[in-house]
C-alpha cells in the first residue's frame, strides 16, 4: 500500500525555521521524482519544489527560491522540505507527491501556521 505521510508542521513565528518530512512507503522511492506542493487558505494547491531522482537536480519556484531548500535521503525513503524565514504568506497546508513513471502519489498534508 502506497502511503505518504508528512510531519513537521506547526505555528511559528515569522522568521523562523521549520523542516518538513514525508515518509514513504509502497513504492520504489529512489526512483520517483519527488516534489513539494502548498496551498494556502482559500488558495489553488500550487508546486513549490521538485527533486530528482538522485538528488542532484533540485527545481524550485521562483518566489520562494533561496528560502527552501529541498532535500531527500533514499535509504530512509524520506523527503524533506527545510524552510527558513517564515512568513505568513507561507500559512499553507503543505503537500509531498511522488511521480512514479505514469503514477502520482499524494500525502494527506501538514499544516504550516506562521503568525506571531
Amino acid at each position: 500500500q502506497v502511503q505518504l505521510v508528512e510531519s513537521g508542521g506547526g505555528l511559528v513565528q515569522p522568521w523562523e525555521s521549520l523542516r518538513l518530512s514525508c515518509a514513504a512507503a509502497g513504492f520504489t522511492f529512489r526512483s520517483s521524482t519527488m516534489e513539494w506542493y502548498r496551498q494556502g487558505p482559500g488558495a489553488e494547491r500550487e508546486w513549490d519544489a521538485s527533486i530528482s531522482r538522485t538528488g542532484d537536480t533540485r527545481i524550485y519556484r521562483a518566489s520562494a527560491k533561496g528560502r527552501i531548500t529541498i532535500s531527500r535521503h533514499n535509504a530512509k525513503n524520506t523527503l524533506y522540505l527545510q524552510m527558513d524565514n517564515l512568513e505568513p504568506e507561507d500559512t499553507a497546508v503543505y503537500y509531498c507527491k511522488a511521480v512514479y513513471g505514469n503514477l502520482r502519489y499524494w500525502g494527506q498534508g501538514t499544516q504550516v501556521t506562521v503568525s506571531s
